[in-house]
């Protein structure tokens, strides 16, 4: 029977060429997956983040796009209601051209006293639907004249106006809206050359009454 040395314990076995050290449990170090995650995940966030400002910027041209289609829509509404509004015009002022020398018959007639029985009924009918498709007739004795308006036929001179003005209308004019159709026909006055107008004789007088009540 073998006996123990009092003092010393059995160790285990080492294999020969191995240090001690060996035998000991390695410390705990993280693997080359675990240190590559975060990495992996800034670059993954970058990613999205370019892909992302891809997104708003392909949203913001598209957005633009539709804005600028928006308006040109809207111009070529606005152009197509224009046109629409002209050609209305064009056409309804070709046809009421055709009616004018009925309109002017008409008007000598009442003028002469025959617009009456049958005849007055119609032409008031005709009247009345000319007065639709929007016709206005214009031109009064009295009023300035304008050569874009009126068409001067006859001229003179008189001592009682103050400027170039209707003395008569031979014609009326008729327009549809802002478009004249036909310029209203009309003799003109101008002042007499030399002739003090009637209301400055007027004014002169009045001056001439009130100084001599002053001087009283």
């Amino acid at each position: 029977m073998t006996e123990e040395t009092p003092g010393f314990e059995e160790k285990p076995d080492v294999p020969s060429g191995a240090n001690s050290d060996d035998a000991e449990p390695a410390a705990a170090t993280p693997s080359d997956e675990e240190a590559a995650a975060p990495a992996g995940d800034v670059q993954q966030t970058a990613a999205l983040t370019a892909q992302l400002d891809q997104v708003r910027t392909a949203l913001n041209e598209r957005t633009a796009d539709l804005q600028r289609l928006q308006a040109e829509y809207q111009n070529y509404r606005r152009r197509v209601e224009r046109d629409r509004v002209m050609v209305k015009e064009v056409a309804s002022a070709n046809l009421l051209s055709e009616l004018l020398p009925v309109l002017d018959d008409i008007g000598r007639a009442r003028e002469h006293g025959e617009l009456v029985g049958g005849f007055k009924a119609v032409a008031e009918s005709v009247e009345t639907v000319v007065a639709k498709l929007g016709l206005q007739q214009f031109g009064k004795e009295g009023e300035p004249f304008d050569p874009t308006i009126h068409e001067a036929l006859m001229h003179s001179y008189a001592p009682d106006v103050t400027e170039t003005t209707c003395v008569a209308i031979l014609q009326p004019g008729y327009r549809i809206g802002e478009r004249t159709i036909r310029p209203a026909r009309v003799a003109v006055a101008e002042p007499q050359p030399g002739a003090t107008p009637a209301a400055a004789k007027e004014e002169k007088a009045d001056d001439e009454e009130s100084g001599g009540t002053e001087e009283v």
